[in-house]
């Protein structure tokens, strides 16, 4: 039981990380989807970047980058959203990584 507990609790431990990691990678994913969704119908970027803000709401919206394309009827444009998670695993350590999604629609006119 004493070799075993530590590395099972490592394992389960790093599960739950993983899934915390997973979930703010789909939150992030619909937010930029959300957000090019408003560009290609808008135009307007500061939109895109406000319904992405709103979009990301589990997460902390003032970390989040976003960067946009020009959006020109016909072509398509794109969001890219990035986010710094921060994970801390017991007895492994803890440390920062970005996750980074991009979404791309064709701009309407």
């Amino acid at each position: 039981m004493a070799i075993l507990l530590p590395l099972l609790l490592l394992l389960i431990l790093g599960m739950v990380e993983f899934a915390r990691a997973l979930n703010a990678r789909v939150t992030l994913t619909h937010a930029s989807r959300e957000g090019v969704r408003v560009l290609a119908i808008s135009g307007d970027p500061d939109a895109a970047v406000t319904a992405v803000k709103l979009a990301v709401t589990p997460l902390d919206p003032d970390i989040v980058t976003i960067s946009t394309t020009a959006c020109d009827a016909g072509f398509p444009t794109s969001l890219t959203a990035s986010y710094p998670f921060a994970y801390s695993i017991l007895f492994f350590g803890s440390g920062t990584f970005t996750l980074e999604t991009t979404a791309v629609m064709r701009c309407g006119g």
